[in-house]
């Protein structure tokens, strides 16, 4: 297939003609297009067939991806102005337009028809998931609500989506806005070099002399990890942990405050308006927890397991600190540069010195070639010369073959740069489905990380959690990408219970924490020497080091998510800062200053579709570690495995329950031995994930 061909067929974008007015206009266009579109079929017959209804929609839907995709992946990639612009004047549209379709009353008499008709039994077991889980989104959408009803709840949708975006801004805007001028490299006593170039390159961007701070996470993490100077790393915790909140210092243009406590109690009322006691509950109505009380069951029950071994875990850590000269108590940003010292002392190892052996180029080979063992699949770039447009020149574009036939593509951005969203994800650039004309489109993905670039001749050197974190988002990426199913809206991520999407993300990290495996890329990037074996064993040793503080950290965010939404009383709210220090008072390890923020930065459930949901990240990684018992058992590259798991989850996306297909894969329910058996933890706790979903 030659590269137009492959332009062509795919319907990529073209990045560098994209005019985010143009597009805007065109996509209004599509949208009233498309309404008229669904109408004219619903009048064409009655009892429509599957064949009649469900292609047709999906084209429609593809339409509006292929103009509202790129336009929102360049909100995150590249925040400019024009961009922003058009993003926030389409928004409110494209919210309007799929409460139109959650509300189309005909619509949803059409999928109950089929849902009812002699048809039904005769489709596959994908067309069946679709048409089971449209209605369902028909139910959640208000479609029952009476006329007034549904004009409230999308005036509440659209109030909700324009606040979601708000908060994304104030986050991104206020934390481009703060910087740290250092002239004297004596202030930054501690920092790699890596570091230190990375700050110079920043420096020098701005026509500086000497070093640049900012609170990019790479930048960041450097600092309370290894910065020398209590005040400095306070000073910049404080900086980060006050980003957009009414503590940070432009809390006048990007205080969150008004933001998080106005879309809480939107979120309640709309979901009390479709039938929900609150906003936890019709979160978890597409998930594979049963209520918002199983999954604080849950939360509360890992809470009982881990805290012992957290507590412990800290009392170690401030005695070392003490011994060392420290504070007593250690403040929160003394956290991590004592917990590195103290990972030196045990373990002789720091993870600077492991960065050589993770540079990015090795790293990503590494990837490609850890999946091609575990499921065959081949991962190549496309040369930049056949002319696959891109965003920015730094990124990349790869197809991924099977048995020499391209299964799917992907764009690669890896690097932090002003205007683009901090973290990481993956996202959506093209669905795999099979059109109308019985063509198969096959799926594109966005994967996006924010790691330091390179420096000169030297590449981007990773830590080994930004390792973990690229394995993560392309095992989120593969998801997409090695679908088997050709329904689009359970094909790839689509249709798949959100505490059960971070499983296959989650379940390739083990990679990175395997012997076998970090044997193909744990390289010096300029001897090509292996990590030593020592080295190695010193990694692997520390695997689990603070991992009770750690947990305890991700059941803290958990339970302030779940909590806000599921005890909010519309009589006498709390405030979001009211919640998190009762969090904080009954599971925190940590404490935190009074002025810490934290929440005010918490884009996954204020702006990335985590509301109530957070938990999912633990949810699922019982399910990853116990799917990955499997491959200890038989092999971490048995290629009967790796196919089984292609087979029986990585390529069924939605088109069966999520619990159907761990059980198929597994023979059982989920369990959480593995887990607390692969973080180093106490004794299997007394309630499995299996007892929650």
């Amino acid at each position: 297939m030659t590269a137009l061909c492959v332009k062509d067929a795919l319907l990529l974008p073209d990045f560098a003609s994209i005019d985010p007015a143009g597009l805007a206009a065109r996509l209004d266009k599509q949208l009233s297009s498309n309404l008229e579109a669904i109408e004219q079929l619903l009048r064409s017959q009655d009892n429509l067939s599957y064949k009649d209804l469900v292609p047709a929609l999906e084209q429609l839907g593809d339409e509006v991806d292929r103009l509202w995709g790129p336009l929102s992946h360049l909100h995150g990639v590249g925040n400019k102005e024009d961009i922003r612009a058009a993003f926030d004047e389409c928004l409110p549209k494209l919210t309007d337009y799929a409460t139109k379709l959650g509300q189309n009353k005909s619509l949803y008499l059409a999928f109950l028809g089929l849902l009812d008709s002699a048809e039904f039994s005769q489709l596959s077991q994908p067309q069946q998931q679709f048409v089971k889980l449209q209605i369902k989104d028909f139910k959640l959408a208000g479609v029952a609500l009476n006329p007034q009803e549904q004009i409230e709840y999308g005036q509440l949708k659209q109030q909700i989506a324009k606040l979601s975006t708000r908060f994304s801004n104030h986050l991104m805007d206020a934390t481009q806005a703060w910087s740290k001028h250092v002239s004297d490299r004596n202030d930054l006593l501690g920092l790699p070099e890596s570091a230190l170039q990375q700050a110079k390159e920043s420096a020098k961007a701005q026509d500086l002399e000497g070093y640049l701070l900012k609170l990019d996470f790479a930048c960041y993490h450097a600092v309370m990890t290894f910065a020398q100077h209590s005040q400095l790393r306070q000073e910049i915790y404080q900086a980060f942990n006050t980003r957009a909140s009414d503590q940070g210092p432009h809390a006048e243009q990007f205080d969150n405050t008004p933001v998080m406590e106005e879309l809480v109690g939107l979120r309640h009322k709309m979901a009390c308006l479709v039938g929900f006691d609150h906003y936890a509950d019709y979160s978890v109505a597409t998930k594979m927890a049963d209520s918002g009380r199983a999954v604080e069951a849950f939360l509360l029950d890992l809470t009982t397991a881990c805290k012992p071994q957290a507590l412990a875990d800290m009392k170690q850590l401030q005695e070392f600190a003490t011994e060392q000269g420290g504070p007593t108590p250690l403040a929160a940003w003394d956290v991590a540069y004592y917990s590195e010292k103290l990972r030196q002392k045990r373990y002789d190892l720091s993870q600077e010195q492991l960065k050589p052996y993770f540079a990015l180029p090795q790293v990503q080979g590494g990837l490609f070639e850890v999946v091609k063992r575990i499921y065959g699949i081949q991962v190549t770039q496309v040369a930049a010369h056949q002319d696959i447009s891109t965003w920015h020149q730094d990124v990349g574009f790869y197809q991924v073959t099977y048995l020499g036939q391209a299964i799917g593509y992907f764009y690669f951005d890896l690097f932090a740069r002003d205007q683009k969203r901090g973290g990481a994800w993956m996202d959506e650039c093209r669905n795999r489905q099979l059109k109308a004309n019985g063509q198969l489109q096959l799926p594109v993905a966005y994967l996006v990380c924010n790691f330091a670039p390179q420096v000169g001749d030297t590449p981007a050197l990773l830590t080994h959690a930004e390792v973990t974190t690229l394995f993560h988002e392309f095992g989120h990426g593969l998801h997409h990408m090695m679908t088997n199913i050709d329904v689009a809206g359970v094909a790839g991520i689509n249709g798949v219970a959100w505490d059960a999407v971070e499983l296959p993300s989650q379940l390739l990290e083990n990679w990175c924490w395997q012997e076998e495996s970090l044997r193909l890329f744990a390289k010096h990037y300029q001897t090509g020497a292996a990590l030593p074996e020592a080295m190695l064993q010193k990694m692997l040793s520390a695997k689990n080091f603070q991992a009770g503080m750690f947990v305890m950290r991700q059941l803290e965010f958990a339970l302030f998510d779940l909590r806000l939404h599921m005890n909010y009383n519309p009589g006498a709210p709390q405030s979001v800062q009211a919640v998190i220090d009762q969090v904080r008072e009954e599971v925190a390890v940590i404490k935190a200053p009074a002025w810490n923020r934290f929440q005010h930065g918490f884009a996954h459930i204020f702006a990335g579709g985590y509301a109530s949901g957070y938990y999912s990240y633990l949810w699922a990684e019982v399910l990853a570690a116990d799917v990955f018992s499997r491959f200890e058992e038989e092999g971490i590259f048995n290629p009967s495995t790796g196919a089984a798991l292609w087979k029986q989850i990585t390529g069924q996306g939605g088109s069966e329950d999520a619990m159907d297909l761990f059980t198929q894969f597994m023979g059982r329910k989920p369990s959480v031995h593995a887990l607390m058996r692969h973080k180093g933890l106490a004794k299997e706790t007394s309630q499995g994930a299996n007892d929650e979903g």
